[in-house]
């Protein structure tokens, strides 16, 4: 069993040391653990100090593409590189090293295929008293959007078996972590989290500039993702609402003309069949979208399919992995 631990670096020269030597060395039930940096444009000596403290592999950019394309090209390489489980922890040290093992541990058991590690909010100090209100708001609506139980999506602390991130696929170019929860509780990837620690605050978020700004993009991923993989659901619903104000307003100006006065109540008439055919219009817009959501079905199964051809293990590999397993069961 290969484990490879990656971590997304942007300018990260002084504290990848520090997140370095916390990462466990063994885990029971791990044969092999390998470090993984991926270089997203860094302007210092990220790099250097990635091969001075013995990383394994190094996936770099040129120009800065974004956590998102990181995390990516991060998933591609562990999967080429043959690892059974990819850990994706930060460059900050802000996550435990130590708890990469509780991390795997449902993944070894066969319990899930995506394990989410779950903060301390309300008891992490760094963190603002807005800050944790809005992680939980976040958190509240992915739930709901996703169908899943996650407790602390935004948490970058993950562990994902080879199945699981050869079906991920990330869209938007800000971040993953909402969107792969989403599309995992539309795929019906099984999906867990567990409680971690978290270590003092090393440096300030590179991720968003203000709460606010946060807020709006992750808005932004939140829906994108929803209307991606549910359409019908998310155009209904506007739908049905335009539908009930133009009944609402239909019904208005019925009474009124029962009562005599329907006359002077033509704009109600008129408004009345303007929300209809906008309430039609936008459920035969879900419709549609509901159409191109079962073709992207197939064209992720198409994919998950051809990433399997393409990331199979080497002969020489495949006769490695026996031969260490004999070993274990000798």
């Amino acid at each position: 069993m290969k484990l490879i631990i990656q971590i997304p670096c942007y300018n990260e020269e002084e504290t990848l040391e520090l997140a370095y030597r916390d990462l466990p060395r063994q885990i029971p039930g791990i044969d092999e653990i390998e470090y993984l940096i991926i270089n997203d444009g860094s302007q210092d000596n990220t790099v250097q100090k990635a091969r001075e403290l013995g990383f394994h592999h190094i996936v770099s950019f040129k120009q800065n593409k974004g956590l998102a394309k990181g995390f990516l090209a991060g998933l591609d390489a562990c999967l080429h590189l043959g690892a059974d489980i990819i850990v994706n922890t930060d460059a900050d040290n802000q996550y435990c090293g130590a708890d990469i093992a509780k991390l795997v541990k449902p993944i070894l058991e066969q319990k899930a295929d995506i394990v989410i590690g779950e903060r301390p909010i309300d008891q992490t100090e760094h963190f603002s008293w807005k800050k944790k209100k809005f992680q939980h708001i976040g958190s509240w609506v992915v739930r709901i959007t996703s169908g899943t139980d996650i407790p602390d999506a935004p948490s970058g602390f993950r562990a994902y078996s080879r199945d699981a991130a050869l079906r991920l696929n990330v869209v938007n170019e800000y971040t993953y972590t909402l969107e792969t929860i989403i599309q995992a509780g539309h795929n019906k990837i099984a999906m867990t989290s567990v409680p971690i620690r978290t270590n003092e605050e090393t440096r300030p978020s590179r991720l968003f500039s203000s709460m606010w700004k946060y807020m709006k993009r992750s808005a932004t991923v939140i829906i994108r993702s929803f209307v991606m993989y549910k359409p019908l659901r998310f155009f209904s619903i506007i739908g049905i609402i335009l539908f009930l104000f133009g009944a609402v307003l239909g019904i208005r100006f019925l009474i009124f003309l029962a009562m005599g006065d329907g006359a002077g109540h033509v704009q109600s008439l008129i408004l009345m069949a303007i929300l209809l055919m906008m309430g039609f219009q936008t459920i035969t817009i879900g419709l549609l979208g509901d159409t191109i959501a079962a073709n992207r079905k197939l064209l992720e199964d198409i994919q998950y399919r051809v990433r399997k051809i393409e990331c199979s293990p080497a002969p020489e590999q495949k006769i490695r992995s026996v031969r260490s397993h004999e070993k274990r069961k000798n």
